[in-house]
């Protein structure tokens, strides 16, 4: 559960490659211990009456420190708010239409994150046996 540092709760997909990069990305950003970073790879069932762990594993899902549940471009931009050097990003989602175009772009992702996810994987293999062979 959050505590009161924290302002959001980020569910990810902890078993995509793609999901952990990106979250490390945004734990290593100044802000991020108001962040509560969840695993639900590692979650067993339900993460709360709103949310499934199937769903948290199938789209990017944020819960606000008022108990409302984000998810898609809307989670994103709450992590934007919250980490400093993402706030322009955030004001920009603000804009009119903006949040709507990212959504369609997020949703556009989903279908062919598995795929990339996949090369991702391929792709940090090859460069760690490199790095091993040297």
């Amino acid at each position: 559960m959050q505590s009161d540092r924290q302002s959001l709760t980020v569910y990810f997909d902890g078993a995509c490659p793609l999901c952990q990069a990106e979250i490390n990305h945004y734990r290593r950003q100044e802000g991020a211990g108001a962040i509560h970073f969840l695993d639900v790879s590692r979650s067993e069932g339900t993460l709360a009456a709103d949310l499934t762990k199937q769903q948290a594993m199938k789209r990017f899902h944020v819960r606000c420190n008022d108990g409302s549940l984000l998810s898609g471009a809307a989670a994103f931009v709450a992590v934007w708010s919250t980490l400093p050097r993402w706030r322009r990003a955030a004001r920009m989602a603000a804009l009119p239409g903006i949040l709507a175009i990212l959504e369609v772009a997020y949703q556009l992702f989903l279908p062919v994150r598995p795929t990339l996810s996949k090369l991702f994987r391929r792709l940090r293999r090859i460069r760690q046996r490199r790095q091993e062979a040297l």
